[in-house]
């Protein structure tokens, strides 16, 4: 859409989330930041977005928990419609499928799938009244390819998951006016499970950047990408060619 925008990027104090909420920041008229934990972090977060959007605002919801999903939207709400949802919030758990407990199942399934599919949710039900809006989500370089991924099956089904939420519902959701695409990160520098050596398996010869991420979440936002939906760009450098 031309011009200033609402925007609502959950998971967004630290990490690809925060490069994407200051990459957007220029250029979205009403901000929101979200977290789960970690207030101080939280204050540093908004700090930095807040000096490029003073209209920024950060709110603590746990968005694997529908309730707390719904009272999350019910304030950005408040404050007027809703443009853009960026899901980013998902967690990594790196076990061999032995010793992988059905806590760790849960707590990646919320983590990476349902937080997503709960605020699509609350988002399509606020967008179809309006006849516009976009939902761009977090993957992950080998979500969209059947592969096997050993010591990691819990993230990447949820992150197949996410591929396969977003092309059914950018069928769905096109004649609402509503796009629906996802990013799909490779090696990223900083990454808590990023291993420096990690850069051999990338053609482009270094590691991805969170900004490189929040770069292409900013072009499938804007009116560049309008004819642009169900997409899974991926942001690898090359990594799985």
């Amino acid at each position: 859409m031309s011009g200033p925008r609402s925007v609502l990027i959950t998971g967004s104090t630290h990490g690809i989330g925060l490069a994407i909420a200051l990459e957007l920041a220029r250029s979205s008229d009403r901000l929101v930041l979200n977290y789960r934990e970690n207030a101080k972090r939280a204050d540093q977060a908004i700090a930095r977005v807040r000096a490029l959007n003073e209209h920024a605002t950060v709110v603590c919801a746990d968005v694997t928990q529908e309730e707390a999903v719904d009272a999350l939207f019910e304030k950005v709400l408040l404050d007027g419609p809703l443009d853009l949802l960026v899901n980013t919030v998902g967690a990594f758990v790196f076990k061999p499928f032995l010793d992988t407990t059905g806590s760790d199942w849960r707590a990646i399934l919320e983590s990476s799938l349902l937080s997503a599919a709960y605020c699509t949710r609350r988002a399509l039900l606020a967008m179809r009244e309006q006849g516009r809006g976009q939902i761009i989500t977090i993957g992950s370089m080998h979500a969209g390819q059947l592969r096997a991924r050993p010591n990691t099956l819990p993230y990447a089904i949820a992150k197949a998951g996410l591929i396969h939420l977003t092309h059914t519902l950018a069928k769905t959701e096109a004649p609402y006016g509503i796009r629906v695409n996802a990013v799909c990160p490779g090696f990223i520098e900083g990454g808590e499970y990023t291993d420096p050596n990690d850069v051999r398996r990338v053609p482009l010869g270094r590691l991805g950047r969170a900004e490189d991420v929040a770069k292409a979440v900013a072009f499938l936002a804007s009116d560049d990408a309008s004819y642009i939906t169900g997409v899974a760009l991926d942001v690898h450098g090359g990594a799985l060619l």
